[in-house]
């Protein structure tokens, strides 16, 4: 999983970036932006693709993008730009180590299909995503992954995946 941690100004460039990952959190002072209006072009490296997905609100990507206002972290989280909002930097980049280790310990198979599915998902119908899942699964479920998955779930131990 990609994680991104955003603190201070981040500007137009870091909304494209971030459009890329997976999952987003700020510290409490960052200032983000879609500036690209105000230096005369469009947003051209994704954002204006990206982000109405994210959100699901083309309204306020539209306000943001056509203004070029400024908007805190905590109203990034009540669009559902980003998932954690914490009060110093330290304590942001504190939890994206930590969610970037909870997540290591997952099944790396589990994992990437979780992801593609995900973006498989946003793009496509569900009854597409849904076969694209019958499909996806029917390989992952003859890995080794799978079977350690199955055991130490009966066996109620912690399983051990190996790395892709």
């Amino acid at each position: 999983a990609i994680i991104c941690v955003f603190h201070g100004v981040s500007y137009g460039l870091a909304i494209d970036i971030a459009c890329c990952t997976d999952i987003r959190i700020a510290a409490a002072n960052t200032r983000f932006a879609v500036k690209e209006v105000d230096i005369g072009i469009p947003a051209d490296i994704g954002t204006l693709a990206r982000l109405p997905k994210i959100v699901g609100n083309h309204s306020w990507v539209k306000d943001l993008a056509l203004t070029a206002r400024d908007f805190s972290a905590q109203e990034a989280l009540q669009q559902g730009f980003i998932s954690q909002v914490h009060e110093t930097k330290q304590q942001a980049v504190k939890a994206g180590f930590e969610l970037a280790a909870f997540i290591a310990g997952k099944s790396p198979v589990a994992v990437q299909g979780t992801k593609e599915l995900l973006n498989h998902g946003r793009e496509y119908s569900t009854k597409e995503s849904l076969r694209y899942t019958a499909v996806w699964n029917s390989v992952v479920v003859q890995s080794e992954d799978f079977k350690r998955g199955i055991v130490s779930g009966l066996k109620r131990t912690k399983p051990t995946f190996e790395k892709l």
